[in-house]
């Protein structure tokens, strides 16, 4: 009779967690080639381990709902589960007694939709529009005090990307800021353009951003220890942010 070992097993599961690891490089490849571009393969392999780490905590481990978390990271950042942005997210990865992962993957694939929809326009056209004020904005003075940071933020917010601001809403928004304004003191920032940078960072790329896979670029600025004064790694960490910006926006007009 033959006999399956312990470690054949294990090394038949291990092929198989890389075959499936290789089909999502090649599926995200295509999803987001901007994102994947710009993230690299190794780095993309290494938010595809922690996406089916996180997706695994959620009760997802069947490929279609793994792939489905996959695509919402780098729709929302890796830590979309958790983001105060996203607060549909949450109520449908924790209620796991709502339906099987095929169901609550189907109503996180409705919730998307209609966001997407909403949120990011016909061709991505809101999204575009509120990157171009972004960029506009940090070449202006700040309208934003210390003394009413988050009422301030709020409106910034608003104008820079209406469309989104109205989706999350103002509890949702405020939860946001008050993260951002935590991360900033976390980091040792003392001025308010480096609150409202960290503000902007969470907004765009979500509230994990400082460490997210697919984003490594945001963590090596904060953690830069060749530069030990905190507010002139606020500045390299903007105009890191910045470089990145121009990159996706030049990409944006070339596809248009």
């Amino acid at each position: 009779m033959f006999v399956i070992s312990t470690e054949q097993m294990s090394l038949f599961k291990e092929a198989a967690l890389r075959s499936f690891q290789n089909k999502m490089l090649d599926h995200l490849r295509d999803f987001s080639p901007l994102l994947f571009e710009a993230v690299g393969e190794e780095q993309m392999g290494k938010a595809i381990q922690f996406g089916i780490d996180q997706a695994g905590g959620h009760g997802f481990n069947l490929r279609g709902p793994v792939q489905f978390y996959l695509e919402l990271m780098l729709l929302f950042g890796s830590h979309f589960d958790s983001d105060p942005q996203y607060s549909w997210v949450g109520k449908i990865l924790n209620d796991q007694d709502s339906g099987s992962q095929m169901q609550r993957a189907e109503m996180l694939y409705e919730k998307a939709i209609d966001y997407r929809k909403k949120v990011a326009g016909p061709d991505d056209t809101y999204t575009f529009e509120a990157l171009k004020n972004i960029g506009f904005m940090a070449r202006q003075p700040l309208t934003v005090s210390k003394n009413n940071f988050t009422q301030d933020m709020l409106q910034v917010i608003a104008s820079l990307y209406p469309q989104k601001a109205a989706y999350v809403g103002r509890e949702g928004l405020e939860a946001l800021i008050h993260k951002a304004m935590g991360g900033a003191q976390r980091q040792r920032f003392t001025t308010v353009r480096g609150a409202v940078l960290v503000t902007l960072l969470m907004f765009a790329f979500g509230h994990g951003c400082g460490v997210d896979p697919l984003y490594p670029w945001i963590a090596k600025s904060l953690k830069n220890e060749t530069q030990p004064d905190p507010d002139l790694r606020a500045r390299h960490l903007e105009k890191n942010a910045l470089t990145w910006l121009e990159h996706v926006l030049a990409n944006f007009d070339k596809d248009a």
